[in-house]
């Protein structure tokens, strides 16, 4: 990743299901943990790193995408959850169990567009999201929630329904480089209004940090 950045998807339950672009995901069940971790990135020359995520293709010239296009910080807000552990209900946890469905979904369509179209920020964002699934399996783990993702390749799911999100969105970004960011558009969108829902009545302080840090990077 050439520099840190930070992008958020995370999932609204509700009714057992969760939405993205219009899209329903079903909520993985629980049970035991999966633990994971990612290497931070380090920022090169060209490669956007002044935090706005709107410049730059891999040859170096400018990017379609103007100033502050699918922007992100100058860095992952929040790289790693400080705050203690708290108390998760069951639909909390269903919750943050679909977080990593949702991260690893986010990641692997952003990693599928970097390899098709010569867009940096595709690079960037897709490093962004391991980043923020390796926090959320941090508190998977912390909390004993199964792990939806552990053991799953790039682009394979083992949830039928979020399997078909996946292949959905994909065949839709993969017509066009528009249609690529077209995507990453309605993934942030829905980001900021699922999130907002999963703060409602949160009390557990580092599943709140963590949300917290999310939503403030999707939001700038």
């Amino acid at each position: 990743m050439r520099t840190t950045t930070a992008h958020r998807t995370v999932i609204l339950v509700a009714a057992g299901a969760l939405g993205l672009g219009g899209v329903a995901i079903a909520a993985p069940a629980l049970a035991g943990a999966g633990p994971f971790d990612r290497p931070a990135a380090t920022a090169t020359p060209g490669s956007g790193g002044d935090g706005g995520m709107g410049h730059g293709t891999r040859n170096g010239a400018t990017s379609p995408m103007g100033p502050g296009a699918m922007a992100r910080g100058g860095g992952c807000a929040g790289s790693s959850v400080t705050a203690q552990q708290g108390t998760l209900t069951d639909a909390q946890k269903s919750t943050l169990a679909a977080m990593a469905q949702e991260e690893k979904l986010a990641h692997d369509l952003y990693a599928a567009f970097g390899t098709t179209y010569d867009l940096v920020v595709f690079d960037h964002i897709a490093n962004s999201e391991a980043q923020h699934l390796a926090m959320v399996r941090t508190l998977l783990q912390r909390y004993g929630v199964v792990d939806p993702t552990a053991g799953t390749t790039d682009g394979t799911f083992s949830d039928p329904a979020v399997q078909a999100t996946y292949d959905t969105l994909l065949a839709e970004g993969s017509t066009s480089q528009t249609a690529a960011l077209g995507v990453g558009k309605k993934v942030e969108q829905t980001d900021i209004a699922d999130l907002k829902a999963a703060l409602t009545g949160l009390s557990a302080p580092d599943v709140t940090q963590l949300y917290t840090n999310l939503l403030a990077a999707s939001e700038r």
